[in-house]
């Protein structure tokens, strides 16, 4: 190739488009917004959902449901692992977008990728084991076994932190998936862009279509009918602000969603447990002892 048809080359803008199960639609509304970096400069135009991409994703995620919430712990952790080792395969590109979205030296967002590899590792990590903290059998005064154990909420909403666009945001989406939980995520409005990159990992990766749908746009517009959804279980509040928390926390209300206010968290600490029990509900179980022969002898 010449010198000339080199210079006179166009470059190959990427195209950005939702994550919703296991595929990649544009916003049925057709909109979209212009995303900038920490200085104004244009970067892409990412899609604008509407409601109804919205309802759609709590379908993709309900269906989903069943078979993520069904299998086995230790399999769930193999299937974030696998997620961990893609996420390392494109390093490079995950850093140049943090750095974009949050102003950031390449070897500072380089830093910040690693720390959100390593958090995804972590709560890989827990799926077998969280059963083991928060379950296990109670002492009762009877001839019985009282067994109590964790299971997934359902489907829940997360608001992904507005300031950590990718951190923030593997801290808020891997621990509810982790513990079998189908999740519609809400991006930074700002900086949605290393999330809409993370649904690319997630849709070759193992993890089944409709476990992690991920949406772009306007924060409020599209957590509000989220909120009121009948079919949504739970939701997350990192991502809003004080004013829309109280406006989704009233209208979670209707159908007794689980609700996880927002709160300052230092996402570069240590995340601890408390994400992972947020959306578990614990199943108590009774069951008589019996006696194991004509000897008398029980349990």
């Amino acid at each position: 190739m010449s010198e000339k048809s080199e210079q006179q080359r166009l470059s190959v803008f990427k195209t950005y488009k939702l994550y919703v199960g296991g595929k990649f639609p544009r916003s049925e509304s057709g909109r979209v917004y212009e995303v900038t970096d920490s200085k104004g400069k244009w970067l892409a135009n990412a899609p604008q959902s509407s409601r109804k991409d919205a309802r759609d994703a709590v379908v993709a995620a309900r269906k989903a449901f069943g078979g993520w919430s069904g299998a086995t712990a230790y399999n769930r952790g193999q299937i974030l692992y696998r997620i961990a080792e893609m996420l390392e395969g494109r390093r490079d590109q995950f850093t140049r977008e943090v750095a974009d979205a949050e102003g950031l030296s390449k070897a500072k967002a380089a830093a910040v990728v690693d720390a959100a590899i390593d958090r995804w590792v972590w709560y890989a990590g827990w799926t077998d084991k969280i059963a083991q903290v928060v379950g296990g059998a109670n002492p009762v005064a009877g001839p019985y076994f009282n067994l109590s154990s964790p299971e997934p909420t359902g489907v829940v909403t997360v608001l992904a932190p507005q300031d950590s666009s990718f951190l923030g945001l593997i801290s808020v989406v891997a621990p509810a998936i982790a513990t079998g939980n189908t999740v519609i995520v809400i991006a930074s409005e700002k900086s949605p862009l290393p999330a809409l990159s993370l649904g690319e990992v997630l849709a070759t990766s193992d993890l089944p279509g409709g476990v992690v749908n991920i949406l772009s746009g306007a924060t409020a517009e599209i957590a509000t009918p989220l909120a009121a959804h009948q079919d949504v279980n739970a939701i997350d509040l990192a991502g809003a602000d004080d004013v829309l928390a109280k406006d989704l926390e009233i209208a979670a209300a209707d159908n007794l969603k689980r609700v996880l206010r927002p709160q300052p968290v230092d996402y570069t600490e240590t995340p601890g447990i408390d994400r992972l029990t947020a959306f578990l509900e614990t199943k108590t179980v009774w069951h008589p002892t019996g006696s194991l022969g004509a000897g008398g002898s029980s349990y």
